[in-house]
């Protein structure tokens, strides 16, 4: 039996404040991409196709429309393996979108949360809910007070026709002109974080317990090209580890290549600086004095988007590591033929496997991350595992109400 607030709250519940949809078309280009990716509150934008003079004559669910997600590290990878920032910048969104329909699920504002649970663990990464105040429905009791107002008219018969059609969309939701909100992984855990006394005693339990540490994540080692790691990009979550190989196979984490890290970054110089560096290079960034004239393109890093495309007042630049996100410290002692190195902002999130789960939660939703990678609990850096949000909605709808099993 789940706990009772999967069955009581209905996706609606977690649509207040939620922005109304404004669709990306994969006719855009790479430029305005990095734009909106940037802007955006989630870390990824969807992608979808213009309505054709067929679909403007029918009525069809908007989500047949739906072509994708694209990242932060989607661009940056793609920048790079092209290598021609001009063309690359002026390339359609369609050709660097993996399409996958999949990703996304357009549900009715009464499917209850249980449900919406169960789609996100089989792979879902958004709904897709419509927002209407004229949504009467009810699929369960505590349903009754919905965005913080009492319903009018209030019809227990209404729970059983919400109840049979919760994983429908309603026939009002086809319409092109209603308006839609999405809805996220960390918009359901963020919600589930402020319910934890209804989930206890799972958020005290380790996430070792739980089961919660997903021991398959991709790595590449930090002497390979950075590049690398555009050729292997991973799905869910989409995060690369930078590895050091100890003698007996251990892998020692010294960094990240991710959606999340990059996110607000400079894609431009993060694609420039993927093309040309070591994976340890890339994530631990170099100094402000360090001229890279001989190997990087000649243009200035903190120039407008606009005139590196025109090439408008071309000057030639330093990479930084400012740049693309990360800062520097003059006093590492770390130093490899010349470039001094450092871990800064590039030290990726991590905690043990001893964590709860409430611990880790507050930890990816405080920074916004995706995913915090699992070390072993006697050592800092000894990578054994990563959890996500997927991890994690695992976790609370596994097995909610029993006892919690001493293997994970």
């Amino acid at each position: 039996m789940a706990v009772p607030v999967f069955l009581y709250h209905v996706v609606g519940d977690l649509t207040l404040g939620k922005p109304e949809l404004v669709e990306f078309y994969e006719t855009e280009t790479v430029e305005a991409a990095m734009r909106a990716i940037g802007e955006c509150s989630e870390g990824a934008v969807t992608v979808w196709r213009r309505r054709g003079a067929a679909q403007r004559q029918h009525e069809e669910p908007r989500a047949v429309r739906f072509v994708g997600m694209l990242n932060s590290l989607d661009v940056v990878a793609y920048m790079a393996l092209v290598g021609d920032n001009e063309r690359a910048l002026r390339s359609p969104v369609s050709e660097v979108v993996t399409p996958n329909a999949s990703l996304l699920k357009e549900v009715d504002p009464g499917t209850r949360l249980i449900d919406a649970l169960e789609m996100m663990r089989e792979g879902v990464r958004r709904l897709l809910v419509r927002k209407s105040v004229a949504w009467k429905g009810m699929s369960k009791r505590f349903s009754i007070l919905y965005h913080g107002k009492w319903m009018k008219n209030h019809d227990p018969s209404a729970i059983m026709l919400t109840e049979s059609s919760s994983n429908q969309p309603s026939s009002s939701s086809f319409h092109e002109n209603s308006k839609f909100c999405c809805l996220s992984r960390e918009d359901v855990v963020r919600f589930l974080i402020g319910c934890l006394g209804a989930l206890a005693p799972l958020p005290l339990s380790s996430i070792a317990t739980l089961g919660a540490i997903s021991p398959h994540y991709t790595y590449i080692d930090a002497i390979s090209p950075a590049l690398e790691a555009a050729r292997k990009l991973p799905q869910d979550p989409c995060a690369i580890a930078v590895v050091e190989t100890n003698f007996d196979g251990a892998h020692k984490i010294i960094g990240e290549i991710s959606a999340y890290r990059l996110w607000k970054s400079d894609y431009l110089a993060a694609a420039c600086a993927m093309g040309h560096f070591s994976a340890a290079q890339f994530v631990m960034g170099f100094e402000d004095n360090i001229t890279t004239s001989r190997s990087l393109p000649q243009f200035s890093p903190t120039s407008p988007v606009e005139d590196r495309i025109t090439g408008v007042s071309p000057r030639p630049g330093k990479f930084s590591s400012r740049n693309i996100g990360f800062l520097s410290n003059p006093t590492s002692p770390h130093a490899i033929r010349g470039f001094s190195m450092f871990r800064g902002r590039s030290t990726p999130l991590m905690c043990k496997h001893t964590s709860s789960l409430a611990a880790v939660m507050a930890q990816m939703l405080s920074h916004r991350a995706t995913h915090v990678w699992v070390t072993e609990a006697d050592s800092d850096d000894i990578l054994i595992g990563v959890v996500s949000y997927v991890d994690i909605l695992y976790a609370v709808t596994r097995n909610p109400t029993g006892p919690v099993s001493s293997s994970p």
